[in-house]
């Protein structure tokens, strides 16, 4: 039965996976939909990490030489903010070619087809990132409204949006226009949006990218998203399990899987310990792991110095998709990166033991043990010498601590840190103070 408004919802009993088909739907008219595929639905969101296409990434020549494929189906929502929920999108199922994959999100597309590759059925993914998109834009507003962390945050874009009208947009494109004019110098900018539909309000994209699809049959969702939050990492600690709970109440299909990228190794390699707001985002994004169905796909040694977009999607990927592999579809495999478990201080020593340990540490191209840092009480940490003892733990000490009490590993921008399971997972850096809180800068 149709609502005053003409919408309706048909829930159908579980399918055999296959295709395609054709639904028959009668009334005083009769509609056909054909070329229905039934099968595996993730989505995937996040900012320009998600969004990078296909054609952009390395060997992209020879991921498109094999993207015709029948049974997988892409869905891009079109970039859509909005003060107020839509209930439609204008888009539709595209199949798997060459032409269509290259402008698709390469770690959506490719996590995608190692599903189907794997799975042997019809696998279909829908888009949903905006480059440069803080995570608040995808929480529903009303959620934040009753978050005391959130307060702030919503009062100064408040503030900001009370004072936007379209004379600033206006001025906005004035001032764009004789940049270009001028022959672009300076600073890199961008065509000017009205910021009152655009990706940085809060809640804006779960009302035009969300909420359309919310109900949508979905298998789970993998998320690549946290460098337009790097500056306010303890804000994220809340924002990100927020936003994992908001979308599957919305989705009403329980706790689905959801599995995110944690932020890539960036910029420059520090010479010292130093505190670095790119680590503490990253051990935001690690705490959420405490939401039930929850992966991380640990990439600390895919990033690039000076490209914020590391083209190396393939690994990506394949980091991801362990943890679908593993925990929804029966496959006998590690999926999560060794992970710091506890530490035991013996003299002048502390020993570290790491749990997800799969056939046992290592360190990549070098004998040495790199990454690790321990201070006393004083706080400052020095670089320590390591040793691996046994399977899935690791000895630290450094002449300059004669009573070390914490230990921190890759807790840097961009760090030197190369210890592995002999799977090829990098360990999760992490730390074992809270000196400075989350946000250390």
């Amino acid at each position: 039965m149709a609502d005053k408004l003409g919408n309706w919802k048909v829930n159908l009993r579980p399918m055999k996976a296959g295709g395609p088909f054709t639904m028959k739907i009668s009334g005083k008219n009769e509609v056909k939909i054909s070329d229905i595929l039934v099968g595996e639905v993730w989505v995937c969101g996040g900012q320009s990490n998600m969004e990078l296409p296909v054609g952009k990434i390395n060997y992209a020549d020879v991921e498109l030489a094999s993207a015709n494929c029948a049974e997988i189906r892409l869905f891009q929502i079109p970039k859509t903010g909005s003060p107020v929920v839509k209930t439609d999108v204008n888009a539709e199922w595209k199949v798997s070619t060459a032409d269509v994959v290259s402008e698709f999100s390469a770690v959506g597309y490719l996590f995608g087809k190692r599903l189907h590759d794997a799975l042997g059925v019809p696998v279909g993914l829908i888009q949903n990132p905006w480059g440069g998109t803080p995570i608040e834009a995808f929480i529903p507003r009303d959620m934040m409204d009753t978050t005391k962390a959130c307060a702030d945050l919503l009062r100064r874009f408040d503030d900001k949006m009370s004072k936007y009208t379209d004379e600033t947009l206006a001025q906005d494109i004035v001032e764009y226009q004789k940049w270009l004019k001028a022959g672009k110098p300076g600073e890199l900018k961008y065509p000017p949006i009205d910021q009152r539909l655009g990706n940085k309000r809060p809640g804006n994209l779960f009302n035009g990218m969300v909420y359309p699809i919310a109900g949508f049959g979905i298998k789970g969702a993998i998320w690549y998203q946290g460098e337009a939050n790097v500056m306010n990492p303890e804000l994220y600690t809340s924002l990100f399990p927020m936003m994992i709970r908001a979308w599957r109440k919305h989705w009403g299909q329980g706790d689905f899987p959801f599995y995110w990228v944690q932020l890539a190794n960036f910029k420059e390699k520090s010479e010292l310990p130093q505190a670095s707001n790119w680590a503490a985002l990253r051990e935001a994004q690690s705490k959420a792991l405490a939401l039930p169905h929850t992966g991380q796909a640990v990439i600390i040694d895919k990033g690039e110095v000076y490209n914020i977009h590391p083209r190396d999607k393939q690994a990506v990927a394949n980091r991801l998709v362990r943890h679908a592999l593993a925990n929804e579809y029966g496959f006998q495999m590690v999926a999560s990166s060794p992970t710091y478990q506890s530490m035991s201080i013996q003299k002048n020593k502390i020993i570290i033991t790491f749990t997800n340990v799969d056939i046992g540490l290592c360190t990549f191209d070098v004998e040495t043990l790199n990454g690790f840092a321990i201070a006393g009480k004083d706080q400052k940490f020095v670089w320590a010498k390591a040793e691996f003892e046994g399977k899935n733990k690791v000895v630290l000490y450094a002449d300059e601590v004669n009573e070390p009490i914490a230990v921190r590993y890759g807790w840097a921008d961009n760090p030197n840190s190369n210890i592995f399971d002999m799977n090829g997972l990098p360990v999760a850096p992490f730390r074992t103070d809270n000196w400075g809180g989350a946000s250390e800068n």
